[in-house]
C-alpha cells in the first residue's frame, strides 16, 4: 500500500474497487485472458494505480485466492465434528455444507476463481477429502454406505458432488444453499441407510 493512506480514504477506495474488477474479470475471462490494462479500464484508474497496491496480476490472483481460502478455512473450523450435540451425522454435514454453499452463492465470482480456476484448488478440494474422511470413520460407522465403500471414495465423491453442484445449480440459481445441502447429505447419510444394530 502507499505511503501515508488512510483507511477509507480514496486510495483505499482504489485498491478495493480493483480488486472487485479484478474478481469479475478473472471469473468471466480467466486468469490468462485478463489483462491489468482491463483491469484498471474497469475501475476508470491508471496503470500507476494498479502498482501502488499490486506487485503484478498474478499477486492480485494469489490475494483473491488466499481471501477465498480464508474465508472456507474459517467455515471448516467453525464446524469442528466434536461440536455435535445430538450425534446427528447428516444434520451436521448438512449444516456444514450449507455454510460452504451459502459462502459461495455470496462470494460467486470469488468462488469461480478459488474453487475451479487456481492451481490452489486442488490442494483446497484435497484438504476438504481428507477432512471428510476423518469424519466418516470416526462419526459414520454406522452408515451402509461407509460399509460398502471405502472412505477416500465416498469423500472424493462427495467433494465431487459439491464441486459439481455448486457449478451446475448453486451460482446457476436453480437450488439455494439449504435445498442443495439437504439432497446431498441426503444421498450420502440420510436416516434410511443407518444400519439397525
Amino acid at each position: 500500500m502507499a505511503r501515508g493512506r488512510k483507511v477509507n480514504s480514496n486510495g483505499e477506495r482504489s485498491k478495493q474497487l480493483l480488486l472487485e474488477k479484478a474478481v469479475e474479470l478473472f471469473s468471466t475471462y480467466g486468469y490468462h485472458q485478463t489483462k491489468i490494462s482491463d483491469i484498471v479500464k474497469a475501475a476508470d484508474l491508471t496503470q500507476p494505480t494498479f502498482y501502488l497496491y499490486f506487485q503484478s496480476k498474478e499477486s492480485l490472483f494469489n490475494d483473491l485466492n488466499e481471501k477465498f481460502q480464508n474465508g472456507l478455512n474459517q467455515i471448516f473450523s467453525n464446524n469442528p465434528v466434536h461440536m455435535m450435540t445430538n450425534n446427528d451425522v447428516n444434520q451436521m454435514i448438512q449444516e456444514h455444507l450449507k455454510q460452504i454453499f451459502e459462502y459461495f452463492i455470496e462470494n460467486p465470482n470469488l468462488t469461480k476463481i478459488g474453487f475451479y480456476e487456481t492451481e490452489q484448488s486442488l490442494a483446497l478440494k484435497d484438504r476438504f477429502v481428507m477432512n471428510l474422511v476423518n469424519v466418516i470413520e470416526t462419526e459414520c460407522q454406522d452408515y451402509d454406505v461407509t460399509q460398502r465403500v471405502d472412505s477416500h471414495v465416498l469423500a472424493e465423491s462427495l467433494v465431487g458432488s459439491i464441486e459439481r453442484l455448486t457449478r451446475t445449480n448453486l451460482l446457476t440459481y436453480k437450488s439455494n444453499p439449504q435445498q442443495l445441502a439437504e439432497e446431498i447429505s441426503h444421498i450420502y447419510f440420510s436416516d434410511s441407510r443407518k444400519l439397525v444394530r
